[in-house]
């Protein structure tokens, strides 16, 4: 909606008001002009529900008022004899419009100063009330996340609940008006859409005491989303801004920077990128022993993302045990004289299903692997010795294809090779032709709202012939640290500002198989209560919460029974 139709609709609201409570505000000894004047006449229907004055506030917050307006409509009807479960249903279901029936044709309408409220009406509003803090924490202060892909191992893991400060760089006001409290873009079980499209507000951060930072690990909403949910590709899907899925990255380019990826290695204006300590970027080796690899000694050095491979005797089982192998494989073949060859993560087939199993396995040694290492992980294989060669695999081979951003056959970039590209800053201007066009195609015309034309070989932008172009907004580049199984800016390009959600500031929770079905949840207790992003090694401070709690609740009994005893009759 534009500004003027916000307008119109901000005064048919203050109409609409003024035509339905007029009546009734005489009748509760208020004039009954104060029912048409903007703010004032919501600040009054407080007043004649005799609740505080601050919650007007609550009105006008998004996603909050569809809670509160309610609460006001349900109240203010009580206050004149219209109390009963059909009065409240109607009163919902007619989005307030049941207030003119009280008001002009009920026999039943009279004005209550006093009302009384019943222990399930105390709940309800406990609960409601509960709703409208939990909602105003989690739009405009801290939201919980969890990592359900492992694009930022080993800096974050899947199965790492974050809490996310949205106040560190602003929080953002919801543009979508209509949407149900603390649920992003589906309704759980039911999975339907949680919101209506129409009407948007226009776009509001409020200040923040923070600007991203170079390498700041950032959550966004993913600007190039087509999918209802993660792993369920779809085409078509077009959701507002703040209901696009949720995605964490590093903001490796910030507005103004000029980008360059060689050799796998990232450089910003000229330098290489200096990453904090914390990161853990991922490239990819191979490995070659002539005597074959073993998995158990790669596990025993803390090497992970590597494939197992297996040879299976299947002629003593049946279909029925074989389907138990199936969780586990990640690809299977069936060779001559019985034989299957299974292929699986390098936690392998575990020992206990083999037993029950009465499996004939064995491990096959394979003189080269495939594995993706930390500079810390390849510096332990280097000293553990054993091998006769570690190889860095770097993508040198360039082919134009529409792979990668600007997603355009001019352009011959790959995951280790990729631009120069400038990273747009606000109020930046650029020349634009028909050979740069392709990187600023889709904020010019998506995320900045412009009409985009080629005529003859000619850009115009809004009917009007361009050779230059000024940006609006900030823009970011955000890639993962596990650089070979992200999918990053490298494929959708940059991420505009006000994509931007929040700052991930803590882990609270860390649970290693958190998708692979609760028996195969294992909690990661070094990750428990750890800060992200700071200087040094991640610290656990569970324990330090386990004292303060401990120390709570000893104060509490102590203190209780101070006053015990401070109460107690003279015997």
């Amino acid at each position: 909606m534009s500004l003027n139709e916000w307008l119109m609709f901000f005064l048919s609201f203050n109409i609409i008001i003024f035509g339905g409570s007029q009546r009734l505000f005489k009748m509760a000894g208020v004039e009954s002009w104060k029912s048409v004047i903007p703010f004032y006449n919501i600040i009054k229907h407080l007043d004649i529900i005799n609740r505080p004055r601050w919650w007007i506030i609550l009105v006008f917050i998004p996603v909050i008022n569809l809670i509160m307006i309610p609460v006001i409509w349900i109240e203010f009807i009580k206050r004149f004899s219209h109390n009963s479960k059909l009065d409240r249903i109607l009163v919902i279901i007619t989005l307030g419009f049941y207030i003119y029936y009280v008001s002009y044709f009920s026999s039943k309408t009279k004005y209550v100063s006093k009302v009384s409220f019943s222990n399930f009406e105390k709940s309800i509003g406990s609960l409601v009330f509960a709703v409208v803090i939990a909602t105003i924490v989690h739009n405009y202060f801290i939201q919980p996340f969890v990592i359900p892909t492992g694009s930022l191992e080993k800096t974050l893991k899947v199965g790492d609940f974050l809490f996310v400060s949205k106040f560190h760089y602003g929080a953002r006001v919801p543009q979508t008006a209509i949407s149900i409290p603390l649920v992003h873009d589906t309704i759980p079980i039911i999975k339907t859409r949680s919101y209506l499209k129409k009407p948007q507000l226009p776009f509001l951060r409020l200040p923040g005491f923070q600007k991203i930072k170079q390498n700041d690990i950032v959550v966004f909403n993913w600007p190039a989303d087509t999918v209802r949910k993660f792993f369920v590709k779809e085409k078509g899907v077009i959701k507002p801004i703040d209901k696009k899925s949720n995605y964490v990255k590093r903001a490796v380019g910030i507005p103004g920077d000029v980008l360059e990826i060689k050799n796998g290695l990232i450089y910003i204006n000229g330098e290489q990128n200096i990453l904090p300590y914390r990161a853990n970027p991922l490239f990819n080796y191979k490995i070659y022993s002539n005597s074959g690899i073993s998995s158990s000694k790669l596990i025993k050095l803390g090497i992970g993302n590597f494939i197992r491979k297996y040879e299976i005797n299947i002629s003593n089982q049946s279909s029925n045990s074989l389907n138990k192998l199936l969780p586990y494989m990640l690809t299977y073949s069936q060779e001559e004289n019985n034989k299957l060859i299974v292929i699986t993560d390098n936690k392998g087939i575990p020992l206990d299903l083999v037993r029950d199993l009465n499996l004939n396995i064995i491990e096959l040694l394979e003189k080269e692997k495939d594995l993706k290492l930390t500079l810390s992980e390849l510096k332990k294989i280097e000293l553990e010795g054993g091998f006769d060669s570690i190889n860095r695999v770097i993508q040198n081979s360039k082919s134009y294809n529409t792979t990668y951003f600007p997603n355009n056959i001019k352009y011959n970039w790959n995951n280790d090779n990729f631009g120069p590209i400038d990273i747009p800053k606000e109020g930046q201007t650029i020349t634009i032709n028909l050979d740069n066009l392709p990187i600023y195609k889709r904020i010019i015309k998506e995320y900045e709202n412009n009409d985009l034309k080629i005529i003859n070989n000619s850009i115009y932008i809004n009917q009007k012939e361009s050779t230059s172009y000024t940006f609006k907004m900030d823009y970011y580049w955000m890639m993962g640290d596990n650089r070979y199984n992200s999918e990053d800016s490298r494929v959708w390009g940059f991420v505009p500002y006000d994509h931007v959600l929040g700052k991930p500031v803590f882990i609270w929770m860390s649970i290693d198989g958190l998708f692979e079905g609760i028996g195969n949840w294992k909690i990661r207790w070094d990750r428990v209560f750890t800060t992200v992003g700071l200087d040094g090694e991640p610290r656990s401070y569970f324990p330090h919460f386990i004292v303060f709690i401990v120390l709570w609740q000893l104060y509490v009994l102590i203190k209780r029974r101070k006053n015990k005893s401070t109460n107690d009759p003279l015997s």
